[in-house]
């Protein structure tokens, strides 16, 4: 497909990020945008399954949250047990006094992406695909544009680029931007360093408190981590394999496996995962007759991957190559899987900067930089309020402590630069709670 020869705000990435920055410039009336992939359609893994209560109302102030709350599972809260018997339950039904979404969505990945294309798409967007950028250099003309290159040789010239492509992103390293863990090799060496994830059914139900419907549970013990949520049947069309109908309830499992096992396969077969869950597993999945009376197996494995946990942020979110670059999301930022924060931070991200650049855009005239600009529209006092929620938690802390770093990064490049991406509200949304609760 064709791309124009120029537009005023160019989006690289079509993941939950990218989706989002173009709804978010839509909604604040910045209507020459163009969003190109470079892949010919989305992934349809489920991968991140959880949206926060404040990524709920954030979509919802651009109009986009009511396909994702009448589509995903309404998580009740957390559940923290034992392989056999609950510990903790931190429930989601006290934020009621504090917002209209007191629960976390919890559905697929690739069933949140096709509610935010199908929202793009009924306001008249499409996402240009397949595309890859393979370069980009400013203009000779105009010195505020950017020439971005394309791999099939077509070039298009912007005034913004938003890069939204992902973890091993194009524009980052185009740009020269670092990226890197802000504390080091420690989580990627720790007990959690490496993971396992799946989605799955078994050859008959589960039954037990952790397959209930909206739980969340994470199954601690002194040899594992293991979490489990329940789909039931509503994403079975959604997480369908190889043509093969799905009828049996689906679960989502992940389990952190110990260094002393050595390196998960790549693509773990279903054999790998019953052992994984047998050992850290809930004992009511467990297909162990001496420990579960009515044991069960694995049955169909739907997908299933590896990865090593660790975050990473990069040295700027902005920068200058002709155009404004702006980095979200992944290409931003990178976390631990634990509590669900690189797909909420990513959206909300994208949110934040969609109306930050149309603002900038309508007061260009003024010769009003991005700094003035951006100051403005979130107070730098939350920020710290949220990290302090956090840090009370001892399951959260790691992920404080992210936070602070990836604040005091950006807060040095604000310092230095005439023309900087506010930090303020961008990553003042990292906590669970809607606003109100931290204000």
């Amino acid at each position: 497909m064709s791309l124009p020869e120029s537009t005023t705000v160019l989006i690289v990435g079509a993941g939950p990020a990218g989706l989002t920055a173009a709804l978010s410039l839509a909604h604040h009336a910045c209507h020459d945008f163009v969003i190109i992939d470079a892949v010919v359609e989305g992934q349809k893994t489920s991968r991140a399954i959880m949206m926060h209560a404040a990524t709920v109302e954030a979509l919802a102030s651009i109009n986009a949250a009511d396909g994702l709350v009448s589509r995903a599972i309404k998580g009740k809260g957390i559940r923290v047990t034992t392989r056999s018997s609950e510990i903790i339950e931190a429930s989601f039904a006290p934020l009621k006094k504090h917002t209209v979404h007191p629960y976390a969505l919890l559905s697929p990945q690739n069933v949140t992406e096709e509610e935010l294309g199908q929202k793009l798409r009924s306001l008249g967007v499409q996402v240009q695909r397949p595309h890859k950028v393979v370069g980009m250099k400013q203009n000779e003309k105009d010195p505020r544009i950017t020439d971005v290159s394309f791999e099939d040789g077509q070039v298009i010239r912007a005034r913004y680029i938003i890069g939204a492509d992902g973890a091993r992103s194009t524009i980052r390293s185009i740009t020269g931007i670092g990226f890197s863990d802000p504390d080091g090799p420690k989580l990627a060496s720790g007990p959690i360093a490496q993971m396992v994830t799946a989605d799955l059914t078994f050859d008959r139900e589960p039954v037990g408190a952790q397959t209930i419907e909206g739980n969340f549970d994470v199954i601690v013990s002194p040899n594992g981590f293991f979490f489990l949520t329940p789909f039931g049947t509503r994403f079975n069309a959604e997480l369908t394999r190889d043509g093969k109908p799905v009828t049996k309830p689906i679960f989502r499992i992940g389990c952190a496996v110990p260094p002393k096992n050595g390196e998960p396969p790549h693509a773990p077969p279903r054999e790998y995962i019953q052992n994984l869950i047998d050992a850290y597993g809930p004992v009511c999945m467990s297909s162990d007759p001496s420990i579960n009376p009515r044991p069960v197996k694995v049955d169909q494995l739907l997908w299933s991957t590896r990865f090593r946990t660790h975050a990473g942020i990069a040295d700027r979110t902005f920068t200058r190559l002709g155009a404004a670059i702006f980095l979200v999301g992944d290409a931003a930022h990178i976390h631990s899987p634990a509590g669900g924060q690189g797909m909420n931070l990513a959206i909300r991200d994208a949110i934040f900067l969609g109306e930050a650049i149309t603002k900038h855009i309508k007061a260009s005239a003024e010769n009003r930089g991005l700094r003035m600009m951006l100051s403005g529209l979130y107070p730098l006092h939350f920020l710290p309020r949220s990290v302090h929620w956090q840090d009370r938690s001892p399951f959260l802390t790691y992920k404080a402590d992210v936070v602070v770093g990836i604040y005091e990064k950006v807060a040095e490049d604000l310092d230095n630069r005439d023309e900087k991406w506010r930090v303020s509200g961008k990553y003042a949304l990292v906590s669970f709670l809607p606003r109100s609760v931290g204000q």
